[in-house]
């Protein structure tokens, strides 16, 4: 089986060598962080509130946050009890429902979270580099209707297990649950090797985005350099001004949430790719 343990898969108790102040801590740091960029968000959102553009990209990455929040008390949990009481996911329950509510929910919030974080990437990469379309085209409505797609398009697709397409299992040390990296069944290595490459595609699209926004960036602030005044970035219908430290500080604050999301799913990704 390659990189998965079969005597993980069905162990009713959780490995001596786990320990829950780890994951313990990482929990605790998840759900204060997200409380703390909450609060900023918040304050910053209603310092800019009369400003489209910047409150469709406090909107999404709002619900990002908001999103990572839910997951993390959803699923971290859940390995807490299994320290505790020293029984895996499998162990607590008969029907393993326990251990298939976690692959679901394990892999449904780190499809998502990348996934809104690929749509904010995108929105920065449209609204520095095509103002002018993005000034007629795109309004807080986008984001209105591009969550709840990305929600859907997510949970159907990590409910294609329980359908026989892809299958969730443990994994060691008993407390979590996740796509089968390396299953035997040829529906199932499908289905992981779909989630890796879109989770990967995700990735290259997002970094890809960040390096365009910082190239026009880079030519924003030459020009500004050169002419001593603000950039407009909106047709003349509708002109709006907007400061270079602005964009920076949004660069900034999307590259920082890049790079912790990104570096939470490498090790997944990197399993699921070698498998």
């Amino acid at each position: 089986m390659g990189t998965e343990n079969k005597s993980c898969n069905e162990s009713l108790s959780v490995e001596l060598n786990g320990g829950p102040t780890i994951s313990a801590m990482m929990f605790a740091a998840g759900v204060l962080g997200n409380l703390v960029a909450l609060v900023l968000l918040e304050f910053h959102r209603r310092k800019e509130k009369n400003r489209q553009r910047q409150s469709l990209f406090h909107f999404l990455v709002t619900t990002l946050v908001v999103t990572d929040l839910m997951g993390t008390c959803l699923i971290s949990p859940l390995v807490q009890i299994a320290y505790i009481t020293n029984t895996t996911l499998v162990g607590m329950s008969e029907t393993r429902a326990v251990c298939e509510y976690f692959g679901f929910a394990m892999t449904f919030f780190s499809l998502v979270t990348l996934s809104i974080l690929l749509a904010t990437a995108l929105e920065r990469c449209l609204s520095i580099g095509y103002p002018y379309h993005y000034g007629r085209l795109v309004t807080k409505r986008c984001g209105y209707i591009t969550i709840p797609c990305i929600y859907l398009i997510c949970f159907l697709f990590c409910l294609m297990p329980f359908a026989g397409f892809g299958k969730y299992v443990q994994y060691c040390p008993g407390t979590w649950c996740f796509i089968a990296m390396n299953p035997e069944g040829m529906e199932d290595r499908v289905y992981a090797n779909v989630y890796a490459t879109a989770m990967l595609l995700i990735v290259i699209v997002t970094v890809a985005c960040n390096c365009f926004v910082v190239y026009h960036l880079v030519l924003m602030y030459r020009r500004r350099k050169m002419n001593r005044g603000s950039v407009q970035t909106r047709s003349k219908r509708d002109r709006r001004y907007f400061s270079w430290a602005e964009e920076v500080e949004h660069l900034i604050l999307l590259v920082f949430m890049t790079v912790i999301f990104v570096t939470c799913s490498l090790p997944l990704m990197r399993r699921m790719h070698l498998c």
